[in-house]
């Protein structure tokens, strides 16, 4: 006898995102998105949300175009596409104001986004069900989130009580967002049998990452037990930290006699080979290879998949500076893999004293930092606790971003007391007041276009920061940067001497040359003048490029002679040159 219909979902922006700091360019999307509805087994793509507008904004660009440009392929042919929202914070780190978080949804919906995956880190329904509501004004559909995890306060009664709730404040969907893969299958398989016995019609949709390797049977035991929809990968970036492949997956389901749709493989190994192309492209020089492995190591700690990326490069940042004041103390030094251990022995002891916070975005974050603050407290010889005064992660503690699920612990509230701190029991929006004005007002004052729907007012409120650096051009100037330094650091470690890799830099690049004998002064000097123009910097013709202060006490300006972009520096600020010395390798571009 054959079973309920299974459908699949691509979580095509969380593949990314759990391997690296990056996600594809507008254009890479635009690209892939035919070749994913032509393997015809996607009910369902995920298109943005969580960082993927952070991201566009950081490369430079527009996340509002990126957003319409690849959900429209998928509009056009009836596939669902959903984002990731973070409740009271939107789509950013911290929490919004009410008037920005209703014009998301009415932003999101006009640029061609069906369904919002609307969590709360701590499953507060205080800050889920207001976006219920704004959703559903909005013109989308509310799937309402339940972050899983483990411990002795989240039992499968815990989600099926939370689940009630937001389902009667409106939910038409709702997701099991396992994010660290480390619900247990029985678990999970009986949280979906409660709430489909309650809500038969309610979708649900399971969300599992590989990492310690239970989703597959996850997967099995939401399907027997009434889920409607799975979230799946495809290679190369299925597996690891990341979610299992849509053709295992597929494989599983269909021998245990459900129907699920077939896979066009011609178009699977085409979608294959364009993002292993997008990853040598550029984004793989961010992947950290580790996140390619799965570790039964997450289950005790709890981390989720989505931020090994972004905790490698934090542990390899402090690396360094661990050891050397264990040195200072005459200890012995760590590796990075005993520091990764190390890591999750802390994590371990802090979550249960921090409340049992779900670990996913920001709160995994801020655990994960209050852990790696503790290690760098004991290297220095300080208590646990010590180093913490993060205003972010406090406010996580007091309550200021929603309940904790359970209690803190006596130390904590009594370091909270001797710092003056007060715990907050009411609402967390209170706290935010509406603000869209101040940013309106900004925007007209500056010439800067609103957009269509308010969709740009929308991206400089939620994203200020980024935002700011996208429209001076700062953040494609940063972005090129980061992106030569990684090259360089991938060559460095394949064995090139910094002598290669400059020749191998300067071989795509024109020389600017001093055209008199001088000191120099970088043009950057009247902002900051212990400054060199960044690497990656943007030049065009007849821009600035420096001055050179004359021995008889002249200034020439020195200009660029073509459109680029800079790749090395060879010269420091107010260092002397002669006529004709090289100044600057320029790779160059087009106007």
């Amino acid at each position: 006898m054959k079973k309920k219909e299974i459908k699949f979902s691509l979580v095509y922006r969380d593949m990314f995102q759990s391997s690296g700091k990056f996600q594809p360019r507008v254009d890479q999307l635009e690209r892939i998105a035919p070749v994913i509805i032509d393997m015809g087994c996607f009910a369902r793509v995920e298109t943005n949300g969580g960082a993927f507008e952070q991201v566009n904004l950081m490369y430079g660009e527009n996340p509002n175009k990126a957003v319409r440009a690849f959900t429209k392929p998928f509009n056009e042919v009836g596939i669902k596409t959903h984002m990731l929202d973070r409740g009271l914070n939107a789509l950013r780190m911290f929490p919004c104001p009410a008037d920005l978080r209703k014009l998301m949804y009415k932003v999101k919906h006009a640029q061609g986004v069906d369904i919002t995956r609307i969590f709360c880190g701590l499953n507060d329904p205080r800050n889920i069900i207001p976006s219920i509501k704004y959703a559903i004004e909005g013109g989308m559909t509310p799937q309402a989130t339940l972050c899983i995890t483990y411990s002795p306060v989240h039992t499968v009664e815990y989600y099926t009580k939370l689940a009630d709730q937001l389902i009667e404040a409106g939910a038409a969907e709702i997701c099991l967002k396992d994010m660290a893969g480390i619900g247990r299958p029985w678990s999970l398989g009986q949280l979906v049998k409660n709430i489909k016995e309650r809500h038969p019609e309610i979708i649900i949709q399971y969300h599992g990452h590989s990492g310690p390797g239970l989703s597959m049977a996850s997967m099995l035991e939401v399907a027997e037990n009434g889920a409607d929809v799975l979230d799946v990968a495809i290679e190369p970036l299925s597996w690891g930290k990341v979610h299992p492949d849509v053709i295992s997956v597929r494989s599983m389901l269909k021998d245990a006699g459900f129907q699920v749709p077939d896979i066009n493989m011609k178009a699977y190994m085409q979608a294959r080979a364009l993002t292993q192309e997008f990853i040598d492209d550029f984004l793989g020089y961010f992947m950290d290879p580790t996140n390619k492995y799965m570790s039964s190591l997450l289950l005790t700690c709890g981390l989720p998949g989505g931020m090994m990326g972004s905790m490698m490069a934090d542990l390899k940042g402090v690396h360094s500076g661990i050891n050397m004041m264990l040195r200072s103390q005459g200890k012995p030094e760590v590796s990075l893999d005993d520091l990764v251990v190390r890591l999750f022995e802390e994590v371990e002891e802090v979550w249960p004293k921090v409340g049992y916070p779900p670990l996913v975005t920001p709160f995994s974050q801020y655990v994960k930092n209050i852990a790696l603050m503790n290690i760098m407290a004991e290297a220095q010889g300080k208590p646990r606790f010590s180093l913490m005064t993060d205003k972010s992660i406090w406010g996580m503690i007091l309550g200021k971003s929603g309940k904790l699920p359970g209690e803190v612990a006596p130390e904590i509230v009594a370091l909270a007391k001797e710092q003056g701190l007060e715990f907050f029991d009411g609402d967390p929006q209170s706290l935010y007041p509406d603000d869209l004005d101040k940013y309106r007002a900004e925007m007209i004052e500056n010439g800067w276009d609103l957009g269509p729907d308010d969709e740009e007012l929308f991206e400089f409120s939620m994203h200020e920061t980024q935002y700011r650096a996208y429209k001076s051009g700062v953040a494609k100037e940063r972005f090129e940067a980061d992106l030569q330094k990684a090259k360089d650091a991938v060559m460095a470690k394949n064995g090139f001497s910094e002598e290669d890799i400059k020749k191998a830099k300067r071989a795509k690049a024109e020389p600017i040359v001093a055209d008199e004998k001088g000191k120099v002064v970088w043009e950057i000097d009247v902002v900051n003048p212990s400054l060199e123009p960044a690497i990656g910097k943007k030049f065009a013709v007849n821009d600035p490029f420096c001055y050179i202060m004359t021995p008889w006490g002249g200034s020439m300006k020195q200009v660029s002679n073509f459109n680029g972009r800079i790749v090395e520096i060879c010269v420091k600020q107010g260092e002397t040159v002669n006529k004709g010395d090289v100044l600057a390798y320029i790779q160059k571009e087009d106007a």
